[in-house]
């Protein structure tokens, strides 16, 4: 039996590496390019921006003129400007001074509204840094106000939709802010004003803790007429002293 030659292998081509690093390489170039394409941009738009600035130079160098053309209508409508805020002042203090509210304006408005209600009253009465701080993280402070005589008021809102037909404050909302008036901003008056009523614990509490109410009643008063506040709450206290 004839020797039979086995059969020669096939030589299989040798596979080359995948090239791993030739796809990042070109995600670099592109970053670097595009890099490159904005610091190009960004230089060009510079030296637009310098040339336009030496060209109105140079150009207002020439036409000196225009300066003075400039300088006197910057100088008009500065004085205008001035005029109409002195104005608009005026105007406002003017508002201020005849504000007047009706009880049932007053029931109409968001709790919000009433504590800016409260403001615009202080305001009127010569509070001039009046201004409202209710909301979160108020420390049971709605209002805070500074009056004529230098007295630091501390005003806590308390609106009620149905008037005094509503539920009546009660003696936690005295205490409330009765923990942080003094403490915290310093209150020479502590208040606290309604559209409503007030429990019949709320009196002698309020007494004791030196504490000022203003019922439907005062609130009437004052916000209705031109009386301020401090002249319709009995037992203010005198201005400290150094104020």
């Amino acid at each position: 039996m004839a020797n039979r030659r086995p059969a020669p292998r096939r030589r299989t081509a040798a596979r080359r590496p995948a090239c791993r690093g030739a796809p990042a390489r070109r995600r670099r170039s592109r970053r670097q390019q595009q890099r490159d394409t904005q610091l190009l941009l960004l230089g060009f738009g510079a030296l637009a921006g310098l040339a336009l600035v030496w060209a109105v130079i140079s150009w207002l160098l020439v036409n000196w003129w225009a300066l003075i053309v400039l300088g006197a209508l910057a100088t008009v409508g500065g004085t205008v400007w001035v005029h109409r805020y002195r104005q608009q002042r005026t105007w406002d203090r003017v508002r201020q001074q005849t504000l007047r509210y009706r009880l049932p304006q007053l029931d109409a408005l968001h709790h919000r509204d009433f504590e800016y209600a409260i403001r615009d009253l202080m305001l009127r009465d010569g509070c001039t840094d009046a201004r409202q701080i209710g909301g979160a993280g108020d420390n049971g402070a709605d209002v805070l106000a500074t009056d004529p005589l230098g007295r630091a008021w501390v005003i806590q809102c308390k609106h009620r939709r149905d008037g005094d037909r509503g539920s009546a404050v009660g003696t936690p909302d005295l205490q409330r802010v009765n923990g942080t008036a003094r403490q915290l901003y310093g209150a020479d008056i502590v208040l606290v004003v309604t559209n409503g009523r007030f429990s019949t614990r709320c009196q002698p509490l309020a007494t004791q803790l030196r504490m000022h109410l203003a019922d439907r009643r005062t609130l009437a008063t004052w916000a209705s007429g031109g009386r301020p506040l401090w002249e319709l709450l009995p037992r203010i206290p005198p201005p400290r002293k150094g104020r």
